[in-house]
């Protein structure tokens, strides 16, 4: 007889923070927030930040100025991409040398598909190999599909084991609010709340139809699938092939002129074309990031007359999006993302 099919999902624990702390032992015990050039006195957003650093209140996405009024006394470091993809590299590398099918997620995540037994005799060996072959700790979430596998791994930290399925689905997640599924952020939490879907276990009993007619026939009954714990089990070792590719600034300075604006759309989207002919597809949607002073950030996107890899075509448009944005308020960042055909 077969063994049953398991997802794991390995999560290394405050990656970005714990290949910093490597680096610099000194550290170790010390809140530590990695983001931007390392310095709050400039407009940069957090990467990531130690545990330590987490119990003020510092998460990911927070601004670096704001990370330094919550812990003046944190450690702040710049990224350094190339370090982390060294590292990744080797995590992702012990990773196949088991008897799994791996697919990565990114930096420091990757699901990993088996035939075996007992999944957390398997867990707690990735756990083990991991630490010893590249030094970095590791949280394990073990289910019967992805979506379990992932949100058991937030159980499972720091350096942890946790196993969710459809066993103990209902007591695990009944009782917490909706935005606790992955899947679902603060937005869409408030507008089931609107809907008097406060919990997991309100979602999960709403009414479809309902649904779909607040949220879309797609997405309204995939947010009561979620609710129940409906995922797909199958984990794929296919080469992650990007999506999309962007290139974005944050301007120490607001930009007030809606010319310097334009002119800075200009440039970041040549550097998108450069991106897109590296990558040997052609753009078919381009999309435009603004983020308003004091944080308001909004995007806009056009689908092109054709997939294109011509520079000309992707400014075109990206200077087509910007003009549909209200430019009434200062600016602090700006974005220009090129999408690739899924088909």
């Amino acid at each position: 007889m077969a063994e049953p099919w398991w997802v794991l999902h390995v999560d290394l624990d405050q990656f970005i923070a714990a290949v910093e702390i490597a680096r610099r032992p000194e550290l170790r015990g010390k809140p530590v927030v990695v983001g931007g050039a390392g310095d709050p006195a400039q407009r940069a957003v957090v990467a990531t930040a130690s545990y330590e650093a987490r119990e003020f209140g510092i998460q990911s996405g927070m601004p670096l100025r704001l990370a330094a009024k919550r812990c003046p006394d944190a450690v702040f470091l710049p990224t350094d991409p190339p370090a982390y993809d060294e590292v990744s590299e080797r995590v992702m590398a012990t990773l196949r040398e088991f008897p799994v099918v791996v697919e990565v997620l990114g930096w420091g995540e990757a699901f990993l598909g088996a035939h075996i037994g007992d999944p957390e005799a398997l867990a707690e060996d990735i756990r083990r190999q991991v630490h010893a072959e590249t030094g970095m700790s590791c949280s394990v979430g073990i289910g019967d599909n992805k979506l379990r596998a992932k949100l058991a791994t937030g159980f499972a930290k720091p350096a942890g084991i946790y196993r969710l399925t459809k066993e103990n689905w209902a007591e695990v997640m009944f009782d917490r609010p909706t935005d606790a599924l992955w899947g679902i952020g603060s937005r869409t939490a408030k507008k089931l709340t609107e809907l008097g879907h406060t919990t997991v276990a309100e979602l999960a009993a709403a009414d479809p139809d309902a649904l779909a007619a607040r949220f879309g026939p797609t997405m309204g009954p995939w947010y009561r699938a979620l609710a129940r714990g409906a995922g797909e089990a199958e984990v794929s070792a296919t080469p992650y092939v990007n999506k999309s590719r962007s290139r974005e600034t944050t301007y120490q300075e607001n930009l007030t002129d809606r010319t310097r604006v334009d002119e800075e759309i200009v440039v970041l989207a040549k550097r998108v074309a450069q991106d897109v002919r590296e990558e040997g597809r052609p753009a078919a949607r381009v999309a435009v990031k603004i983020r308003f002073a004091p944080f308001f950030t909004q995007t806009r996107s056009v689908t092109l007359p054709e997939p294109t890899s011509d520079a000309a075509e992707i400014e075109r448009a990206a200077l087509e999006v910007t003009a549909r944005f209200d430019h009434g308020r200062p600016v602090r960042l700006l974005g220009v993302r090129a999408e690739f055909d899924r088909r």
